[in-house]
């Protein structure tokens, strides 16, 4: 015979349970949340115009094979050791790299260490002339406004090939083992709250899926992989940010595991970390998008007549998977913000499949989006059209984007916001800012892209800013992680806050009202 009182006891214990079942942390639960400025720093490659480290071979091409009598770039497939060292030379056949290849003279004139191990031969060539040589160090004279530097491996002991090899910036040949990071670079992104490390771990495409695949620092270049764990923590710990970090869609448990027990043991305690599995699995341009689906139909996860869903559905199902990985980790949840990304105000994915499938809100922080202030200009078809716009003036760009894309990003802000409440969690936005590009044909158009990048460094673009951020926080937004850090402007957009290393800050508005608002949420960065 039952209690009298269990039916009442029981739908008290139900309640407490579902309490329990929906329970955010105290940092999710508020709803106010003060707004701060991170930034997405630009990735690894050998045009990277940022130069945040004073060893520039670290960001060099990966190894070109010549050969004597064939055509550049055509010799036969070099014998590299694990970390990417070329280890023997066919005859006749040397192997070449290129360093900085800036136009401009962006980047330090002067004379360049170079310091490496092992029995060879190394040449110079583009904007490098030889100044000087002994065993294990080199010095060489570079003119930047010659372009790139050729590096050549000539000849190499296969017995004790060469590498270690490192290339250092004027100024910096003896301190550079033990500070990596140029002081501009510090000094440029001081006081920003995160630093979202998407591009440096080459999130996009990544084919890392093992902890024996990771960037090590080691590795002869950081442009294949990305650049190493152990370096993200040290500029974090530097700066006092805190980090944000990509998981790689293909990696497995035991690399998120070893990941996160790296982050645990190097990161400053009062860090926060924010964790994200991939980078827009949404968006069909990456081979997450089509990986996620692969998964999913694996897994008999979504109705197979609509695959996307599936993805979708994959997505927040391994992002759980990563979160409670680093929640055993670092023993529970205080110092995690665990982010489900999707799509600006695309409401009904976040509804029915990012935050709902399995109670994935459950056992995330955060929802984040990149509401940028949209132009898209396709070479033909609906809406705006390259040959049509590529005619506007300046003033005509910046009116579509202060009429027309500020108040679909702030709408979009305002649906996610509201979706955000719904689930209980932050708004964030792991990328967003300005998104004036040609696309489908669009970016080949010479005049369009000459029209967008004037309009990207016009003082009025700085106030269109302005009134961007006002809306993120009127609408309570979190983190903004701006999108992206130093990059130089092509057809493929004007991304960069500032286009070049050396550029004056005070050139370019839409660094001036980063920072300025960042000031104003009360970050200590730099007053240029």
């Amino acid at each position: 015979m039952k209690h009298p009182l269990w039916p009442a006891a029981w739908a008290g214990i139900v309640g407490v349970l579902a309490g329990l079942a929906v329970y955010r942390p105290a940092a999710a639960q508020e709803q106010n949340v003060r707004p701060q400025m991170g930034i997405n720093l630009a990735g690894p490659a050998d045009w990277n115009t940022e130069l945040p480290l004073v060893d520039v071979f670290r960001f060099a091409r990966k190894w070109i094979s010549q050969q004597q009598g064939r055509p550049w770039g055509q010799g036969p497939p070099l014998e590299l050791d694990e970390h990417g060292w070329v280890k023997r030379l066919a005859p006749g056949c040397w192997a070449e790299t290129l360093l900085c290849t800036i136009e401009g003279g962006h980047y330090p004139s002067g004379r360049y260490t170079v310091f490496y191990r092992g029995q060879g031969r190394l040449e110079f060539g583009g904007a490098a002339r030889l100044v000087s040589q002994r065993p294990g160090r080199i010095v060489i004279q570079v003119d930047s406004h010659r372009g790139a530097i050729f590096l050549r491996i000539r000849e190499t002991d296969p017995n004790d090939y060469l590498r270690d090899i490192h290339v250092i910036m004027p100024g910096f040949e003896n301190t550079w083992r033990q500070e990596p990071f140029h002081p501009e670079f510090l000094r440029r992104w001081r006081g920003m709250a995160c630093l979202r490390f998407m591009d440096w771990m080459k999130t996009n495409n990544s084919e890392v899926r093992t902890w024996r695949q990771r960037p090590k620092l080691e590795d002869a270049v950081f442009t294949t992989r990305g650049i190493p764990l152990e370096l993200m923590l040290r500029l974090c710990n530097r700066l006092e940010a805190d980090p944000w970090f990509c998981m790689p869609h293909q990696a497995d448990d035991d690399y998120v595991r070893r990941f996160a027990e790296m982050v645990r043991r190097r990161l400053d305690p009062g860090r926060k970390i924010y964790i994200e599995y991939s980078n827009e699995i949404w968006n069909s341009i990456f081979q997450q998008h089509r990986y996620a689906q692969q998964q999913a139909r694996r897994l008999g996860i979504g109705p197979p007549q609509r695959p996307w869903e599936g993805g979708g559905m994959y997505y927040a199902r391994r992002s759980v998977e990563i979160f409670r990985i680093w929640e055993q980790v670092f023993g529970g949840t205080d110092r995690l913000v665990r982010v489900l990304c999707w799509q600006a105000g695309n409401t009904w994915w976040m509804d029915n499949i990012v935050l709902s499938y399995q109670g994935a809100y459950r056992h995330a922080d955060a929802l984040g989006i990149a509401p940028y202030l949209g132009m898209n200009i396709r070479a033909e078809g609906r809406g705006l059209r390259a040959d049509q716009v590529a005619r506007w003036n300046v003033q005509r760009v910046l009116d579509y984007v202060e009429q027309k894309a500020l108040p679909e990003a702030v709408q979009a802000i305002a649906d996610s916001k509201r979706m955000a409440e719904k689930y209980r969690l932050q708004l964030v936005a792991y990328e967003g800012g300005q998104h004036l590009v040609g696309v489908a044909g669009g970016e080949n158009n010479q005049q369009l892209t000459r029209l967008l990048h004037q309009a990207n460094a016009h003082e009025r673009m700085g106030h269109i800013y302005d009134r961007y951020f006002a809306a993120w926080q009127r609408h309570g937004g979190g983190l903004f992680c701006y999108y992206s850090s130093v990059t130089r402007w092509d057809k493929w957009g004007s991304w960069g806050a500032l286009e070049y290393a050396d550029q004056n800050p005070r050139s370019s508005p839409k660094l001036m009202a980063v920072l300025r608002w960042a000031r104003r949420w009360r970050q200590p960065v730099m007053a240029p």
